[in-house]
């Protein structure tokens, strides 16, 4: 009996989830509820933001330059070629 009684407390809980409403506006609000509520919490500095912009600019400014090729030619003492490494095209 009191498997039954789980069982229609679920479907009830299922019923009355504002996830299940047909109305898509009661749902993001639903789904934003519940990752923001995941999400940790944490004051953020203008060190913080400053840090990020950064970033950012430093990157952007690293991915418009042009690709760069490096060589590296190692000799052994008696002159040989011990190895040779290439990065890039």
């Amino acid at each position: 009996m009191s498997d039954r009684n789980a069982l229609v407390e679920l479907a009830n809980f299922i019923g009355r989830s504002p996830l299940a409403s047909p109305d898509m506006r009661a749902r993001n609000r639903a789904l934003a509820g519940i990752t923001e509520r995941m999400l940790p919490r944490q004051k953020r500095s203008v060190g913080d933001l400053l840090a990020v912009v950064m970033t950012l600019s430093a990157r952007t400014r690293r991915m418009a330059q042009e690709p760069v090729r490096v060589e590296l030619d190692v000799f052994a003492p008696g002159g040989k070629r011990a190895i040779q490494l290439t990065l890039g095209k």
